[in-house]
């Protein structure tokens, strides 16, 4: 099913992943699919499923990958201050 952006500014998106990431999804399924038939090595297809579940679409704006980097930065890489005073 495929909608429509708001006000045809936004990204078309195809189930819950923007066209571009569908795109990718589908090139890397088959290629996987072909080295995995060729050599047995199942690691390409680990790696789109990956990228397939990290390119998910929750709401409109942000992908799971987003909410992974966001929580990252705020809890490991960016200093925490916190200031402790009475307001009255």
């Amino acid at each position: 099913m495929y909608f429509y952006p708001n006000n045809l500014k936004g990204q078309g998106t195809l189930f819950l992943w923007v066209l571009k990431d569908v795109l990718i999804i589908i090139i890397g399924a088959v290629v996987s699919a072909v080295i995995m038939a060729l050599s047995g090595w199942i690691m390409p297809v680990v790696a789109v499923g990956v990228y397939a579940f990290l390119t998910l679409r929750l709401d409109s704006e942000l992908n799971i990958a987003d909410y992974i980097r966001f929580a990252i930065r705020h809890f490991i890489t960016t200093q925490q201050l916190f200031y402790w005073r009475w307001d009255e």
